[in-house]
């Protein structure tokens, strides 16, 4: 069964990562936890029953309550799929556009792409010395594709 814990927006990858811990330490049998970006200020645990996801909460900070009604797997597969957005690739030597941080409103030309960390290295193209600077992948837009330039 799957129950749905609600927690403070914001700290949802910092508490499965404290409720995999504690049920590890305290053998609790927790199937899962599932942390998904979209949906904030809730955790889905998989558990056996619902005295388990009680026994995982307790005395957790930042742990709100959780829903006692258990949520199917199709309900969880329809959050995941309305929150994939459509993949947008930033490759490099494509144009972005800075959308937030010191750097805003800004053009650059991106030099590398780190998918794993979801980290983009760009060089600011109004600046008397080019700078690398690496920002998060949500920091930036995609202004112009490699190709369209030419």
């Amino acid at each position: 069964m799957i129950f749905t814990i609600r927690v403070t927006s914001g700290q949802e990858k910092i508490l499965s990562e404290i409720l995999v811990k504690k049920s590890r330490a305290e053998r609790l049998g927790i199937y899962s936890i599932i942390h998904i970006d979209a949906v904030k200020g809730y955790l889905f645990v998989e558990a056996p029953e619902e005295n388990t996801v009680v026994k995982l909460i307790q005395k957790v900070k930042h742990v709100k309550g959780f829903l006692r009604t258990p949520i199917t797997l199709e309900e969880i597969k329809k959050l995941i799929t309305i929150t994939k957005q459509p993949a947008l690739t930033i490759e490099v030597g494509d144009m972005v556009e800075m959308i937030s941080g010191p750097f805003k409103g800004e053009r650059a030309r991106v030099t590398q792409h780190d998918d794993a960390k979801d980290e983009i290295t760009v060089e600011l193209l109004e600046v008397a010395v080019p700078i690398p600077v690496t920002v998060k992948g949500k920091m930036v837009r995609l202004f112009q594709k490699k190709g369209a330039m030419d």
